[in-house]
């Protein structure tokens, strides 16, 4: 069976991954069949060549479920489309902080609301 696969690369805790599609039955520096492209985890550094890659998919062969990601969120490129997560971790007492200032305008909010329905009834 042939899978498209990560093929590790570079020194002691620095890698650096190629996309290759290789032989599943081979190890996992082993020779490949061909190189799609190059993964750079660090620096989200990435360059694919889309259309090989989904011309071996839709041939037969496996995607890693990393590789497949990869394949997903490329551009047209082949760079990688990295989202990364904009929320901040914050303390316990700025989360404290954060939701006395949440139920403070939820009760503001309805103190008004309740203001204007009072007269209405009358």
């Amino acid at each position: 069976m042939v899978k498209i696969r990560l093929k590790r690369l570079g020194y002691k805790k620095n890698p650096s991954y190629r996309i290759v599609v290789i032989d599943s039955r081979s190890k996992r520096e082993g020779a490949p069949i061909e190189e799609l492209g190059h993964y750079n985890p660090k620096t989200k550094e990435m360059k694919l060549d889309v259309a090989k890659a989904k011309a071996r998919l839709s041939q037969g062969a496996q995607a890693s479920e990393t590789v497949m990601y990869l394949i997903n969120n490329a551009n047209e490129d082949g760079s990688l489309n990295y989202k990364k997560n904009e929320t901040k971790k914050l303390s316990k007492k700025a989360q404290a902080k954060l939701e006395q200032q949440k139920t403070a305008e939820a009760e503001a909010k309805e103190a008004p609301a309740e203001a204007e329905e009072a007269p209405a009834e009358a």
